[in-house]
């Protein structure tokens, strides 16, 4: 394997982790921004020009915080489960294709993604199942009641939301005939960039859109952090960075969620006129604008987590399990066959 090709990855690994973590950093802001606009108040205005330091002095303070250990026996895994969390939550970013290729005189073509693995719907799949063990272990660790309820709530609910999610993902894998996203990114190039899958599988959209505010642990499916039940969740007995850490998985799923949402039914870095800017402005110009668009589509989502959050009151416990194993798990097997059903009478 060359030393160009290794430093062209690496380059790209850096640049992808640090939008993942800007974007992570700074959706705490938008957060509490979006909160404010929608309860009628002004939200963080005070550090710095419109409180856009207020991530920085956010993790200044956790960072200076005094980390405090339980009486546990499991100090290590006590340790560990705010790292996986973190960890899982950013490994997914390596297979979303963030354009096709970029062309530098006297280098070559350099491709717009980090790995193209033909099973990269697989292994995202595989990586979100995981995310759970970060929170399961935090909460068992910490030799708090309350923080393992939260924790087993988290596996319950995961169970109930992963198959339907898995599910959604096979009526898509179907019709794309493809587990690779590259593969599924160009073939929503048509019509100018708008061939996008949402038109084609809206219900599917739906389930796995549901779906996702479960995984990242968002209202209305924060169960396993619900404060008016728990106290604080599996978190509770978390102090300094590792509640930081927690906090910021959560950010950081919301952001790759956002990407994999756009890139599976929202044509990733596919916009309308793509091809004419390709023709007429150069293959970087249409690229660079492509990775404008997944990032402008990927901040839409961030914020429509964040609105649904604010405008829905969290579910009970048991409304949850009804509505993964009675509502979207049978909606999903339906989906399936409609998808199939479609694809033999139009090819």
């Amino acid at each position: 394997m060359e030393v160009a090709f290794i430093l062209e990855k690496l380059i790209f690994i850096v640049l992808v982790f640090a939008v993942t973590m800007l974007f992570a950093l700074y959706s705490t802001y938008a957060e509490r921004k979006v909160a404010g606009f929608l309860q009628d108040r002004y939200g963080p205005n005070r550090a710095g020009p419109f409180g856009l330091l207020q991530p920085i002095c956010d993790g200044a303070k956790l960072f200076s915080k005094e980390e405090f250990m339980p009486n546990t026996p499991n100090k290590i895994l006590f340790v560990v489960a705010p790292a996986i969390a973190m960890s899982v939550s950013l490994l997914g970013v390596a297979v979303i294709p963030w354009a096709e290729k970029f062309v530098i005189p006297g280098y070559g073509e350099v491709m717009g993604y980090i790995g193209d693995v033909n099973v990269a719907v697989l292994y995202i799949v595989a990586v979100l199942s995981t995310s759970v063990y970060g929170v399961v272990i935090g909460g068992w660790a910490s030799n708090n009641k309350y923080s393992l309820m939260g924790s087993i709530r988290a596996g319950a609910q995961m169970i109930s939301y992963e198959i339907a999610m898995g599910l959604s993902i096979i009526a898509l894998v179907m019709m794309t005939g493809s587990l690779s996203l590259v593969e599924i990114t160009g073939q929503q190039s048509g019509w100018h960039g708008m061939q996008w899958n949402v038109i084609y599988q809206p219900l599917t959209f739906i389930i796995f859109l549901v779906c996702s505010f479960a995984e990242c642990n968002r209202t209305p499916f924060d169960l396993a952090e619900c404060e008016s039940e728990l106290v604080n969740g599996h978190h509770t007995e978390y102090s300094s960075l590792g509640m930081g850490f927690f906090m910021f998985s959560e950010y950081a799923s919301m952001f790759f969620s956002s990407a994999f949402i756009s890139v599976l039914f929202f044509g990733g870095y596919n916009y309308p006129g793509i091809d004419w800017v390709n023709e007429n402005w150069g293959v970087n110009i249409a690229n660079a604008i492509g990775v404008l668009s997944l990032l402008a589509k990927t901040t839409f989502f961030i914020f429509f987590y964040m609105w649904v959050r604010w405008t829905i009151p969290r579910f009970r416990y048991d409304q949850l399990m009804k509505l993964g194993w009675k509502m979207l798990f049978p909606l999903a097997i339906v989906n399936i066959f409609l998808v199939g059903i479609a694809i033999l009478i139009f090819k």
